[in-house]
């Protein structure tokens, strides 16, 4: 079994599509009005309107309510992120580059629908090997 993807669900995709476009410098692929990808080598984020949900029987999911995921994203260099995007993320910022317990450098913001994300480096001996192994 292979981890696919994770898709958010929003209510105003025609904002959220962009953001993660410019915060992740990758190009989107919009399939429908209501549903797009944003592909990385590892996993896709794919993100749906709310209007998706009525293929799925209209139950199970609900716009800008994640109260425990974190949408996580490996980068190179998270201060560089940082530096890059501190000005557009001013009112998003959670939480500035900082070393994790763990030996990942982190760097911590929401979404425009709230939802969490990460960006992060292994920076110490052990989390680099449990990355690259």
């Amino acid at each position: 079994m292979n981890f696919a993807s994770v898709r958010v669900i929003t209510a105003d995709i025609d904002r959220l599509l962009p953001f993660y476009e410019q915060v992740t410098g990758l190009p989107a692929t919009r399939y429908t009005p209501d549903f797009a990808e944003l592909r990385t080598p590892t996993a896709t984020l794919a993100i749906g309107s709310t209007r998706t949900l009525q293929f799925e029987g209209g139950q199970g999911a609900r716009a800008a309510s994640n109260q425990s995921a974190i949408l996580e994203f490996r980068v190179a260099d998270v201060d560089a992120e940082y530096q890059k995007l501190a000005e557009s993320l001013r009112d998003f910022i959670v939480q500035g580059p900082t070393t994790m317990p763990w030996g990942n450098r982190s760097f911590l913001f929401r979404d425009p629908d709230g939802n969490l994300v990460n960006f992060f480096a292994p920076v110490t001996p052990e989390a680099i090997q449990r990355f690259d192994g």
